[in-house]
């Protein structure tokens, strides 16, 4: 990954409230509802309904969006590529956290069981 101290800056300074409405019309264009969306920022963030919405009137940066969040345990396991990116081998914190909230949105749109995108470890019995 381009490890450029602007790269990382430039995701500092967004906005959540600036990328939402894109992530929304993303998801509802392939048929999945805000509901949904809302439930899978929750699952990475801890943000309710309502802290999102908060967050979102409030024009927090992404930097301030996840300093506060309570990142969920299983973030570790969202793998793959979004935006050129391999997930996982991103080495600054902010951007790494940004790009697991786009790569779950992406999974969300792209019609993956909701089960799947919030990584539901399934325990076995034995």
């Amino acid at each position: 990954m381009n490890n450029t101290s602007n790269h990382d800056e430039r995701f500092a300074k967004m906005t959540f409230a600036s990328v939402y409405p894109l992530y929304l019309t993303k998801v509802e264009k392939k048929g999945r509802t805000k509901d949904e969306l809302h439930q899978v920022i929750e699952w990475l963030t801890g943000y309710d309904e309502k802290k999102q919405q908060k967050l979102i009137e409030d024009k927090v940066t992404f930097e301030k969006f996840f300093q506060d969040a309570k990142l969920n345990p299983n973030a570790r396991l969202i793998t793959g590529v979004i935006c050129g990116y391999r997930v996982e081998e991103i080495e600054n914190s902010l951007t790494q956290k940004v790009r697991y909230l786009d790569k779950l949105v992406d999974e969300l749109a792209k019609g993956r069981k909701m089960e799947k995108i919030l990584r539901v470890v399934l325990v076995r019995k034995q």
